[in-house]
Protein backbone atom coordinates (compact mmCIF):
# COMPACT_ATOMS: atom_id res chain seq x y z
CA UNK A 1 0.00 0.00 0.00
CA UNK A 2 1.19 3.46 -0.78
CA UNK A 3 1.07 5.88 2.12
CA UNK A 4 0.03 9.32 0.91
CA UNK A 5 -0.79 12.47 2.77
CA UNK A 6 -4.47 12.73 3.67
CA UNK A 7 -4.89 16.00 1.78
CA UNK A 8 -4.12 14.15 -1.44
CA UNK A 9 -7.42 12.32 -1.05
CA UNK A 10 -9.22 15.40 -2.27
CA UNK A 11 -7.14 15.63 -5.44
CA UNK A 12 -7.93 12.23 -6.94
CA UNK A 13 -11.21 13.31 -8.57
CA UNK A 14 -12.35 16.42 -10.38
CA UNK A 15 -16.08 16.11 -9.63
CA UNK A 16 -17.78 19.45 -8.96
CA UNK A 17 -19.48 18.14 -5.84
CA UNK A 18 -17.70 16.13 -3.12
CA UNK A 19 -17.98 12.36 -3.40
CA UNK A 20 -18.69 9.71 -0.81
CA UNK A 21 -15.45 7.98 0.18
CA UNK A 22 -15.59 4.42 1.49
CA UNK A 23 -12.29 3.55 3.20
CA UNK A 24 -11.86 0.05 4.70
CA UNK A 25 -9.18 0.40 7.38
CA UNK A 26 -9.18 -3.36 8.09
CA UNK A 27 -11.26 -6.50 7.68
CA UNK A 28 -10.32 -7.27 4.09
CA UNK A 29 -7.97 -10.10 3.05
CA UNK A 30 -8.47 -11.53 6.55
CA UNK A 31 -11.00 -12.75 9.10
CA UNK A 32 -11.29 -10.10 11.80
CA UNK A 33 -10.25 -6.49 12.49
CA UNK A 34 -13.34 -5.11 10.76
CA UNK A 35 -13.41 -1.31 10.52
CA UNK A 36 -14.59 0.94 7.67
CA UNK A 37 -14.69 4.73 7.43
CA UNK A 38 -17.34 6.57 5.40
CA UNK A 39 -16.40 10.13 4.54
CA UNK A 40 -18.36 12.92 2.89
CA UNK A 41 -17.10 16.51 2.97
CA UNK A 42 -16.65 17.43 6.66
CA UNK A 43 -18.07 14.21 8.12
CA UNK A 44 -16.64 10.75 8.85
CA UNK A 45 -18.53 7.86 10.45
CA UNK A 46 -16.80 4.60 11.34
CA UNK A 47 -18.56 1.25 11.06
CA UNK A 48 -17.22 -1.28 13.61
CA UNK A 49 -13.86 -1.32 15.36
CA UNK A 50 -12.66 -4.88 15.73
CA UNK A 51 -9.52 -6.78 16.60
CA UNK A 52 -7.83 -9.74 14.95
CA UNK A 53 -6.27 -12.67 16.74
CA UNK A 54 -2.50 -13.15 16.28
CA UNK A 55 -1.02 -15.37 13.59
CA UNK A 56 1.09 -18.38 14.57
CA UNK A 57 4.33 -16.47 13.93
CA UNK A 58 3.36 -13.54 16.18
CA UNK A 59 5.06 -14.91 19.27
CA UNK A 60 3.70 -13.48 22.52
CA UNK A 61 1.21 -11.14 20.83
CA UNK A 62 -2.23 -11.03 22.48
CA UNK A 63 -4.20 -9.32 19.71
CA UNK A 64 -3.91 -7.09 16.67
CA UNK A 65 -5.84 -3.82 16.38
CA UNK A 66 -6.22 -1.58 13.32
CA UNK A 67 -4.00 1.37 12.50
CA UNK A 68 -6.38 4.33 12.74
CA UNK A 69 -3.85 7.06 11.96
CA UNK A 70 -6.10 8.28 9.12
CA UNK A 71 -8.88 8.89 11.62
CA UNK A 72 -6.48 10.67 13.96
CA UNK A 73 -5.34 12.95 11.14
CA UNK A 74 -8.99 13.81 10.45
CA UNK A 75 -10.29 13.65 14.01
CA UNK A 76 -12.31 16.86 13.66
CA UNK A 77 -14.45 15.13 11.03
CA UNK A 78 -15.13 11.93 12.96
CA UNK A 79 -18.73 11.95 14.26
CA UNK A 80 -18.96 8.52 15.85
CA UNK A 81 -18.55 4.76 15.77
CA UNK A 82 -21.56 2.81 14.51
CA UNK A 83 -21.38 -0.84 15.59
CA UNK A 84 -23.19 -3.71 13.86
CA UNK A 85 -22.92 -6.35 16.63
CA UNK A 86 -20.97 -7.43 19.69
CA UNK A 87 -18.35 -9.86 18.41
CA UNK A 88 -14.69 -9.22 19.19
CA UNK A 89 -13.76 -8.83 15.53
CA UNK A 90 -16.19 -5.86 15.42
CA UNK A 91 -15.81 -4.25 18.88
CA UNK A 92 -12.57 -5.60 20.38
CA UNK A 93 -10.37 -2.64 19.44
CA UNK A 94 -12.73 0.01 20.84
CA UNK A 95 -11.03 0.32 24.27
CA UNK A 96 -7.72 1.09 22.54
CA UNK A 97 -9.02 3.31 19.75
CA UNK A 98 -11.36 5.35 21.97
CA UNK A 99 -8.34 6.48 24.00
CA UNK A 100 -7.14 8.30 20.88
CA UNK A 101 -10.44 9.07 19.13
CA UNK A 102 -13.00 9.83 21.81
CA UNK A 103 -16.32 10.07 19.94
CA UNK A 104 -19.76 8.60 20.69
CA UNK A 105 -20.52 4.92 20.10
CA UNK A 106 -23.90 3.91 18.64
CA UNK A 107 -25.21 0.34 18.79
CA UNK A 108 -28.18 -1.82 19.75
CA UNK A 109 -28.96 -2.69 23.36
CA UNK A 110 -27.03 -5.93 23.90
CA UNK A 111 -24.09 -4.68 21.84
CA UNK A 112 -23.83 -1.60 24.06
CA UNK A 113 -24.08 -3.84 27.13
CA UNK A 114 -21.10 -5.91 25.95
CA UNK A 115 -19.15 -2.75 25.02
CA UNK A 116 -19.87 -1.33 28.48
CA UNK A 117 -18.23 -4.38 30.07
CA UNK A 118 -15.09 -3.79 28.01
CA UNK A 119 -14.98 -0.06 28.71
CA UNK A 120 -15.45 -0.67 32.43
CA UNK A 121 -12.38 -2.93 32.42
CA UNK A 122 -10.32 -0.14 30.81
CA UNK A 123 -11.84 2.61 32.99
CA UNK A 124 -13.35 4.36 29.96
CA UNK A 125 -17.00 4.11 30.93
CA UNK A 126 -17.27 7.63 32.36
CA UNK A 127 -15.43 9.28 29.46
CA UNK A 128 -17.22 7.55 26.57
CA UNK A 129 -20.67 8.48 25.26
CA UNK A 130 -22.71 5.37 24.39
CA UNK A 131 -26.07 5.59 22.65
CA UNK A 132 -28.53 2.68 22.43
CA UNK A 133 -30.28 2.56 19.05
CA UNK A 134 -33.51 0.66 18.31
CA UNK A 135 -34.11 -1.31 15.13
CA UNK A 136 -35.79 0.93 12.59
CA UNK A 137 -34.35 4.03 14.23
CA UNK A 138 -32.30 6.50 12.17
CA UNK A 139 -29.53 8.61 13.69
CA UNK A 140 -27.98 11.72 12.12
CA UNK A 141 -24.22 12.09 12.20
CA UNK A 142 -23.00 15.11 10.27
CA UNK A 143 -23.72 14.58 6.57
CA UNK A 144 -24.91 11.00 7.21
CA UNK A 145 -28.12 9.35 8.32
CA UNK A 146 -27.75 5.77 9.60
CA UNK A 147 -30.69 3.39 9.97
CA UNK A 148 -30.35 0.17 12.00
CA UNK A 149 -32.03 -2.85 10.35
CA UNK A 150 -32.83 -6.11 12.18
CA UNK A 151 -30.73 -9.09 11.02
CA UNK A 152 -29.84 -12.51 12.43
CA UNK A 153 -26.37 -13.71 13.38
CA UNK A 154 -24.74 -15.95 16.00
CA UNK A 155 -25.23 -13.17 18.54
CA UNK A 156 -28.45 -11.38 19.43
CA UNK A 157 -29.13 -7.78 18.37
CA UNK A 158 -27.07 -7.86 15.17
CA UNK A 159 -27.87 -5.04 12.77
CA UNK A 160 -27.39 -4.09 9.16
CA UNK A 161 -26.95 -0.41 8.38
CA UNK A 162 -28.56 1.76 5.73
CA UNK A 163 -26.15 4.67 5.43
CA UNK A 164 -27.67 7.64 3.63
CA UNK A 165 -25.25 10.19 2.20
CA UNK A 166 -25.88 13.15 -0.14
CA UNK A 167 -24.94 10.95 -3.13
CA UNK A 168 -27.01 7.88 -2.25
CA UNK A 169 -27.66 5.00 0.14
CA UNK A 170 -25.11 2.34 1.03
CA UNK A 171 -26.41 -0.83 2.70
CA UNK A 172 -23.85 -2.52 4.99
CA UNK A 173 -25.08 -5.94 6.11
CA UNK A 174 -22.64 -6.49 8.96
CA UNK A 175 -22.27 -10.20 9.77
CA UNK A 176 -25.65 -11.81 9.10
CA UNK A 177 -27.63 -14.79 7.95
CA UNK A 178 -31.28 -15.27 7.00
CA UNK A 179 -32.86 -17.15 9.93
CA UNK A 180 -36.64 -17.47 9.75
CA UNK A 181 -36.77 -19.24 13.15
CA UNK A 182 -34.27 -17.52 15.43
CA UNK A 183 -33.98 -18.62 19.05
CA UNK A 184 -34.59 -15.09 20.36
CA UNK A 185 -36.43 -12.18 18.80
CA UNK A 186 -37.64 -11.62 15.26
CA UNK A 187 -36.38 -12.88 11.92
CA UNK A 188 -34.30 -10.65 9.67
CA UNK A 189 -36.27 -7.65 8.36
CA UNK A 190 -36.28 -8.63 4.69
CA UNK A 191 -39.15 -6.23 4.04
CA UNK A 192 -36.96 -3.26 4.92
CA UNK A 193 -34.21 -4.46 2.58
CA UNK A 194 -36.84 -4.68 -0.20
CA UNK A 195 -38.18 -1.18 0.57
CA UNK A 196 -34.66 0.25 0.35
CA UNK A 197 -34.13 -1.60 -2.93
CA UNK A 198 -37.27 -0.08 -4.45
CA UNK A 199 -36.17 3.42 -3.48
CA UNK A 200 -32.70 2.84 -4.94
CA UNK A 201 -29.48 1.67 -3.32
CA UNK A 202 -26.14 2.99 -4.49
CA UNK A 203 -23.95 0.19 -3.10
CA UNK A 204 -24.22 -3.04 -1.10
CA UNK A 205 -21.44 -4.10 1.26
CA UNK A 206 -22.27 -7.69 2.18
CA UNK A 207 -20.76 -10.38 4.40
CA UNK A 208 -18.56 -12.73 2.31
CA UNK A 209 -17.51 -15.31 4.93
CA UNK A 210 -19.60 -18.19 3.51
CA UNK A 211 -19.76 -16.97 -0.10
CA UNK A 212 -18.06 -20.15 -1.31
CA UNK A 213 -20.75 -22.38 0.22
CA UNK A 214 -23.82 -23.28 -1.85
CA UNK A 215 -27.33 -23.38 -0.41
CA UNK A 216 -28.57 -21.86 2.83
CA UNK A 217 -27.19 -21.60 6.36
CA UNK A 218 -29.23 -23.69 8.80
CA UNK A 219 -31.33 -21.99 11.45
CA UNK A 220 -29.79 -21.64 14.90
CA UNK A 221 -32.84 -23.47 16.24
CA UNK A 222 -31.69 -26.73 14.59
CA UNK A 223 -28.86 -26.83 17.14
CA UNK A 224 -31.44 -27.03 19.93
CA UNK A 225 -32.87 -30.24 18.46
CA UNK A 226 -29.36 -31.73 18.28
CA UNK A 227 -28.67 -30.64 21.87
CA UNK A 228 -31.84 -32.34 23.13
CA UNK A 229 -30.82 -35.57 21.38
CA UNK A 230 -27.28 -35.47 22.80
CA UNK A 231 -28.56 -34.81 26.31
CA UNK A 232 -30.98 -37.76 26.01
CA UNK A 233 -28.20 -40.06 24.77
CA UNK A 234 -25.80 -39.02 27.56
CA UNK A 235 -28.12 -38.89 30.55
CA UNK A 236 -25.65 -40.85 32.70
CA UNK A 237 -22.70 -38.47 32.25
CA UNK A 238 -21.74 -34.95 33.19
CA UNK A 239 -21.95 -32.70 30.11
CA UNK A 240 -19.35 -30.00 29.46
CA UNK A 241 -20.05 -27.71 26.49
CA UNK A 242 -17.56 -25.26 25.01
CA UNK A 243 -18.87 -22.49 22.79
CA UNK A 244 -18.25 -18.84 21.97
CA UNK A 245 -19.12 -16.65 24.95
CA UNK A 246 -20.95 -14.20 22.70
CA UNK A 247 -23.29 -16.82 21.20
CA UNK A 248 -26.16 -16.02 23.53
CA UNK A 249 -28.67 -18.05 21.51
CA UNK A 250 -26.46 -21.14 21.82
CA UNK A 251 -26.17 -20.61 25.57
CA UNK A 252 -29.96 -20.32 25.77
CA UNK A 253 -30.40 -23.65 23.99
CA UNK A 254 -27.88 -25.35 26.27
CA UNK A 255 -29.78 -24.02 29.29
CA UNK A 256 -33.08 -25.20 27.76
CA UNK A 257 -31.77 -28.73 27.16
CA UNK A 258 -30.26 -28.84 30.66
CA UNK A 259 -33.52 -27.72 32.25
CA UNK A 260 -35.52 -30.34 30.33
CA UNK A 261 -33.05 -32.98 31.56
CA UNK A 262 -33.24 -31.83 35.18
CA UNK A 263 -29.65 -30.59 35.21
CA UNK A 264 -28.06 -27.69 37.05
CA UNK A 265 -25.89 -25.38 34.95
CA UNK A 266 -22.51 -23.94 35.99
CA UNK A 267 -20.68 -21.34 33.92
CA UNK A 268 -16.88 -21.18 33.70
CA UNK A 269 -14.64 -18.66 31.93
CA UNK A 270 -14.58 -14.94 32.63
CA UNK A 271 -15.89 -13.80 29.23
CA UNK A 272 -18.69 -16.38 29.40
CA UNK A 273 -19.72 -15.25 32.89
CA UNK A 274 -19.66 -11.56 31.88
CA UNK A 275 -21.78 -11.99 28.74
CA UNK A 276 -24.32 -14.29 30.43
CA UNK A 277 -24.72 -11.75 33.25
CA UNK A 278 -25.17 -8.89 30.76
CA UNK A 279 -27.60 -10.83 28.53
CA UNK A 280 -29.65 -11.95 31.55
CA UNK A 281 -29.88 -8.43 32.99
CA UNK A 282 -31.03 -7.06 29.62
CA UNK A 283 -33.62 -9.82 29.10
CA UNK A 284 -31.91 -11.65 26.23
CA UNK A 285 -31.49 -14.86 28.24
CA UNK A 286 -34.30 -16.70 29.97
CA UNK A 287 -32.81 -18.78 32.79
CA UNK A 288 -35.38 -20.85 34.76
CA UNK A 289 -35.24 -20.36 38.54
CA UNK A 290 -32.77 -22.56 40.45
CA UNK A 291 -31.05 -23.70 37.26
CA UNK A 292 -27.82 -21.71 37.43
CA UNK A 293 -25.32 -22.66 40.14
CA UNK A 294 -21.83 -21.48 41.04
CA UNK A 295 -18.93 -23.62 39.85
CA UNK A 296 -18.09 -24.34 43.51
CA UNK A 297 -21.53 -25.95 43.99
CA UNK A 298 -20.90 -28.72 41.45
CA UNK A 299 -19.68 -31.01 44.21
CA UNK A 300 -23.15 -30.90 45.78
CA UNK A 301 -24.78 -32.66 42.81
CA UNK A 302 -24.23 -35.98 41.03
CA UNK A 303 -22.27 -35.56 37.80
CA UNK A 304 -25.20 -36.72 35.64
CA UNK A 305 -27.29 -33.85 37.00
CA UNK A 306 -24.91 -31.08 35.97
CA UNK A 307 -23.91 -29.17 32.83
CA UNK A 308 -20.86 -26.92 32.55
CA UNK A 309 -20.85 -24.17 29.92
CA UNK A 310 -17.28 -23.05 29.32
CA UNK A 311 -14.96 -21.04 27.12
CA UNK A 312 -12.19 -22.71 25.15
CA UNK A 313 -13.93 -23.97 22.02
CA UNK A 314 -10.97 -22.71 19.94
CA UNK A 315 -8.28 -24.42 22.00
CA UNK A 316 -7.08 -21.13 23.52
CA UNK A 317 -4.13 -21.84 25.82
CA UNK A 318 -5.54 -20.05 28.88
CA UNK A 319 -9.24 -20.82 28.37
CA UNK A 320 -11.12 -22.87 30.94
CA UNK A 321 -11.57 -26.01 28.83
CA UNK A 322 -7.88 -26.14 27.92
CA UNK A 323 -6.96 -25.89 31.59
CA UNK A 324 -9.40 -28.71 32.37
CA UNK A 325 -7.83 -30.85 29.62
CA UNK A 326 -4.33 -30.13 30.95
CA UNK A 327 -5.30 -30.82 34.60
CA UNK A 328 -4.47 -27.28 35.66
CA UNK A 329 -8.05 -26.17 36.40
CA UNK A 330 -8.52 -25.80 40.11
CA UNK A 331 -12.20 -26.73 40.28
CA UNK A 332 -13.02 -29.15 37.45
CA UNK A 333 -11.30 -32.49 36.81
CA UNK A 334 -12.26 -34.34 33.63
CA UNK A 335 -12.29 -38.13 33.30
CA UNK A 336 -14.42 -41.17 32.51
CA UNK A 337 -18.08 -40.27 32.81
CA UNK A 338 -17.71 -36.86 31.17
CA UNK A 339 -19.10 -35.87 27.78
CA UNK A 340 -17.39 -32.84 26.24
CA UNK A 341 -19.12 -31.02 23.36
CA UNK A 342 -17.44 -28.51 21.06
CA UNK A 343 -20.30 -26.30 19.88
CA UNK A 344 -18.41 -24.19 17.35
CA UNK A 345 -16.49 -24.45 14.08
CA UNK A 346 -12.70 -23.92 14.22
CA UNK A 347 -11.63 -20.42 13.24
CA UNK A 348 -9.10 -20.83 10.38
CA UNK A 349 -5.69 -21.39 11.94
CA UNK A 350 -7.04 -22.83 15.21
CA UNK A 351 -7.31 -26.45 14.02
CA UNK A 352 -4.07 -27.60 15.69
CA UNK A 353 -4.75 -26.29 19.22
CA UNK A 354 -8.33 -27.62 19.07
CA UNK A 355 -7.09 -31.06 18.01
CA UNK A 356 -4.54 -30.96 20.84
CA UNK A 357 -7.25 -30.29 23.42
CA UNK A 358 -9.51 -33.00 21.95
CA UNK A 359 -6.68 -35.54 22.20
CA UNK A 360 -5.99 -34.60 25.81
CA UNK A 361 -9.69 -35.01 26.66
CA UNK A 362 -9.86 -38.40 24.94
CA UNK A 363 -6.75 -39.55 26.83
CA UNK A 364 -8.58 -38.75 30.05
CA UNK A 365 -11.42 -41.05 29.00
CA UNK A 366 -13.95 -38.35 28.17
CA UNK A 367 -16.41 -38.79 25.32
CA UNK A 368 -15.83 -35.89 22.90
CA UNK A 369 -18.45 -34.65 20.41
CA UNK A 370 -17.40 -32.04 17.86
CA UNK A 371 -19.66 -32.61 14.84
CA UNK A 372 -23.19 -31.42 14.07
CA UNK A 373 -23.38 -29.19 17.16
CA UNK A 374 -22.91 -25.85 15.43
CA UNK A 375 -24.38 -23.80 12.61
CA UNK A 376 -22.75 -20.80 11.01
CA UNK A 377 -23.82 -17.22 11.58
CA UNK A 378 -22.98 -16.15 8.02
CA UNK A 379 -24.93 -16.32 4.74
CA UNK A 380 -24.36 -19.00 2.13
CA UNK A 381 -24.79 -18.33 -1.58
CA UNK A 382 -28.58 -18.47 -1.76
CA UNK A 383 -28.97 -15.99 1.10
CA UNK A 384 -26.57 -13.60 -0.58
CA UNK A 385 -28.56 -13.92 -3.80
CA UNK A 386 -31.73 -13.09 -1.85
CA UNK A 387 -30.23 -9.92 -0.33
CA UNK A 388 -28.82 -8.78 -3.68
CA UNK A 389 -32.22 -9.39 -5.33
CA UNK A 390 -34.02 -7.36 -2.68
CA UNK A 391 -31.52 -4.48 -2.47
CA UNK A 392 -30.72 -4.26 -6.20
CA UNK A 393 -27.56 -2.18 -5.69
CA UNK A 394 -25.80 -0.32 -8.47
CA UNK A 395 -22.41 -1.26 -7.02
CA UNK A 396 -21.28 -4.41 -5.17
CA UNK A 397 -18.52 -4.14 -2.56
CA UNK A 398 -17.89 -7.55 -0.92
CA UNK A 399 -16.56 -7.26 2.64
CA UNK A 400 -15.77 -9.45 5.67
CA UNK A 401 -13.50 -12.21 4.49
CA UNK A 402 -10.29 -13.37 2.95
CA UNK A 403 -9.60 -12.56 -0.70
CA UNK A 404 -11.06 -15.86 -1.90
CA UNK A 405 -14.32 -15.11 -0.07
CA UNK A 406 -14.54 -11.65 -1.64
CA UNK A 407 -13.96 -13.15 -5.09
CA UNK A 408 -16.68 -15.75 -4.48
CA UNK A 409 -19.21 -13.03 -3.64
CA UNK A 410 -18.13 -10.99 -6.67
CA UNK A 411 -19.00 -14.00 -8.84
CA UNK A 412 -22.47 -14.14 -7.28
CA UNK A 413 -23.00 -10.43 -7.96
CA UNK A 414 -21.90 -10.93 -11.56
CA UNK A 415 -24.33 -13.85 -12.00
CA UNK A 416 -27.14 -11.60 -10.75
CA UNK A 417 -26.50 -9.05 -13.49
CA UNK A 418 -24.26 -6.47 -11.83
CA UNK A 419 -21.74 -5.20 -14.36
CA UNK A 420 -18.16 -6.28 -13.82
CA UNK A 421 -16.96 -2.66 -13.68
CA UNK A 422 -19.48 -2.01 -10.87
CA UNK A 423 -18.01 -4.71 -8.60
CA UNK A 424 -15.13 -3.57 -6.38
CA UNK A 425 -12.78 -5.98 -4.63
CA UNK A 426 -11.10 -3.52 -2.29
CA UNK A 427 -7.98 -3.87 -0.20
CA UNK A 428 -7.56 -2.36 3.24
CA UNK A 429 -6.61 1.29 2.79
CA UNK A 430 -8.23 1.75 -0.64
CA UNK A 431 -10.30 4.91 -1.02
CA UNK A 432 -13.36 4.17 -3.14
CA UNK A 433 -15.10 7.40 -4.19
CA UNK A 434 -18.70 7.45 -5.42
CA UNK A 435 -20.47 10.57 -6.70
CA UNK A 436 -23.78 8.98 -7.63
CA UNK A 437 -22.84 8.57 -11.29
CA UNK A 438 -19.39 6.98 -11.16
CA UNK A 439 -17.20 5.05 -8.75
CA UNK A 440 -13.47 4.52 -8.72
CA UNK A 441 -10.58 3.83 -6.37
CA UNK A 442 -8.89 7.22 -6.18
CA UNK A 443 -6.22 6.77 -3.54
CA UNK A 444 -5.02 4.80 -0.53
CA UNK A 445 -4.36 5.63 3.11
CA UNK A 446 -2.08 4.10 5.71
CA UNK A 447 -3.44 0.91 7.26
CA UNK A 448 -2.03 -2.10 9.04
CA UNK A 449 -2.07 -3.94 12.32
CA UNK A 450 -0.93 -2.55 15.66
CA UNK A 451 0.35 -5.36 17.87
CA UNK A 452 -0.82 -5.56 21.49
CA UNK A 453 1.41 -7.44 23.94
CA UNK A 454 0.29 -7.20 27.56
CA UNK A 455 0.02 -3.50 28.41
CA UNK A 456 2.14 -2.51 25.42
CA UNK A 457 0.30 -1.19 22.38
CA UNK A 458 2.42 -0.78 19.26
CA UNK A 459 5.76 -1.15 21.04
CA UNK A 460 6.31 -4.56 19.44
CA UNK A 461 7.07 -4.15 15.75
CA UNK A 462 8.42 -6.30 12.95
CA UNK A 463 11.99 -6.15 14.28
CA UNK A 464 10.93 -7.52 17.69
CA UNK A 465 8.80 -10.20 16.03
CA UNK A 466 11.76 -11.25 13.88
CA UNK A 467 13.90 -11.52 17.02
CA UNK A 468 11.24 -13.63 18.73
CA UNK A 469 10.98 -15.87 15.69
CA UNK A 470 14.77 -16.18 15.61
CA UNK A 471 14.84 -17.11 19.30
CA UNK A 472 12.04 -19.64 18.83
CA UNK A 473 13.77 -21.31 15.90
CA UNK A 474 17.45 -21.31 16.93
CA UNK A 475 17.77 -20.10 20.53
CA UNK A 476 20.39 -17.68 21.86
CA UNK A 477 24.10 -17.77 22.73
CA UNK A 478 25.52 -15.11 25.05
CA UNK A 479 29.19 -14.16 25.23
CA UNK A 480 30.11 -12.06 28.28
CA UNK A 481 33.50 -10.33 28.34
CA UNK A 482 35.18 -7.90 30.73
CA UNK A 483 37.56 -5.25 29.39
CA UNK A 484 39.66 -2.39 30.71
CA UNK A 485 37.63 0.79 30.23
CA UNK A 486 40.68 2.79 29.15
CA UNK A 487 42.62 0.41 26.92
CA UNK A 488 39.82 -2.02 25.92
CA UNK A 489 42.19 -4.86 26.87
CA UNK A 490 40.53 -8.18 27.70
CA UNK A 491 40.50 -8.76 31.48
CA UNK A 492 38.14 -11.74 31.82
CA UNK A 493 36.07 -14.07 29.67
CA UNK A 494 34.64 -14.67 27.26
CA UNK A 495 32.08 -16.64 29.24
CA UNK A 496 29.63 -18.31 26.88
CA UNK A 497 26.15 -19.53 27.84
CA UNK A 498 23.14 -20.48 25.76
CA UNK A 499 19.40 -21.03 25.98
CA UNK A 500 17.33 -22.94 23.45
CA UNK A 501 20.44 -23.67 21.36
CA UNK A 502 22.29 -26.61 22.91
CA UNK A 503 22.16 -28.20 26.36
CA UNK A 504 25.43 -26.91 27.79
CA UNK A 505 26.08 -29.89 30.11
CA UNK A 506 26.10 -32.17 27.06
CA UNK A 507 28.00 -29.76 24.81
CA UNK A 508 31.23 -29.12 26.73
CA UNK A 509 33.43 -29.68 23.69
CA UNK A 510 31.39 -27.27 21.53
CA UNK A 511 31.41 -24.55 24.21
CA UNK A 512 35.12 -24.94 24.87
CA UNK A 513 35.82 -24.53 21.16
CA UNK A 514 33.46 -21.52 21.05
CA UNK A 515 35.43 -19.99 23.93
CA UNK A 516 38.65 -20.31 21.92
CA UNK A 517 37.03 -18.82 18.80
CA UNK A 518 35.71 -15.80 20.72
CA UNK A 519 39.02 -15.30 22.52
CA UNK A 520 40.94 -15.39 19.24
CA UNK A 521 38.59 -12.77 17.77
CA UNK A 522 39.25 -10.49 20.75
CA UNK A 523 42.99 -11.04 20.58
CA UNK A 524 42.95 -10.16 16.90
CA UNK A 525 41.14 -6.90 17.76
CA UNK A 526 43.68 -6.15 20.47
CA UNK A 527 46.59 -6.79 18.07
CA UNK A 528 45.07 -4.37 15.59
CA UNK A 529 44.38 -1.76 18.31
CA UNK A 530 40.59 -1.99 17.91
CA UNK A 531 38.97 -0.26 20.88
CA UNK A 532 35.48 0.52 19.54
CA UNK A 533 32.93 -1.37 21.64
CA UNK A 534 30.73 -1.85 18.58
CA UNK A 535 33.58 -3.34 16.55
CA UNK A 536 34.51 -5.65 19.43
CA UNK A 537 30.92 -6.88 19.60
CA UNK A 538 30.74 -7.39 15.84
CA UNK A 539 34.02 -9.31 15.75
CA UNK A 540 32.93 -11.75 18.47
CA UNK A 541 29.43 -12.08 17.04
CA UNK A 542 30.67 -12.79 13.49
CA UNK A 543 33.28 -15.28 14.68
CA UNK A 544 30.82 -17.21 16.85
CA UNK A 545 28.12 -17.09 14.16
CA UNK A 546 30.44 -18.66 11.58
CA UNK A 547 31.69 -21.24 14.09
CA UNK A 548 28.23 -22.38 15.25
CA UNK A 549 26.99 -22.66 11.66
CA UNK A 550 29.95 -24.81 10.63
CA UNK A 551 29.60 -27.05 13.67
CA UNK A 552 25.80 -27.33 14.00
CA UNK A 553 24.20 -25.82 10.85
CA UNK A 554 22.22 -23.60 13.25
CA UNK A 555 22.14 -19.84 13.57
CA UNK A 556 21.40 -18.90 17.17
CA UNK A 557 20.90 -15.27 18.08
CA UNK A 558 24.28 -14.15 19.44
CA UNK A 559 24.38 -11.50 22.14
CA UNK A 560 27.76 -10.06 23.16
CA UNK A 561 27.77 -8.37 26.57
CA UNK A 562 30.73 -6.08 27.34
CA UNK A 563 31.41 -5.09 30.96
CA UNK A 564 34.00 -2.37 31.60
CA UNK A 565 36.24 -1.96 34.63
Amino acid sequence: MQNKESHNLHQGKTSKKPGLKIIPLGGLEQIGMNITAFEYDDSIIVVDCGLAFPEDDMFGIDMVIPDVSYLEENIDKVKGFVITHGHEDHIGALPYVLQRINVPVYATRLTIGIIDNKLKEYELLDTTTRVVVQFGQTIELGQFKVEFIKTNHSIVDAAALAITSPVGVVVHTGDFKVDYTPVFGDAIDLQRFAELGKKGVLALMADSTNAERPGYTLSERTVGVTMDRIFAEHKDTRIIIATFASNVDRVQQIINSSYKSGRKVAVEGRSMVNIIETASELGYLNIPPNTLIDIDELKNYPDNQTTIITTGSQGESMAALTRMAEDTHRKVKIGHGDTVIFSSHPIPGNEKPITHVINLLLLKGADVIFQDVHVSGHPCQEELKLIYSLVQPKYAIPVHGEYRHLIAQAKIARELGIQKENIFILRSGNVLELDGENAEVVDSVATGGILVDGLGVGDVGNAVLRDRQHLAEDGIAIAAITIDSASAKLLAGPEITSRGFVYIKEADVLMNEAYVVAEEALMHCEANHVTSREKLRSAVKDALGDFFWKKTKRKPMILVVIMEI
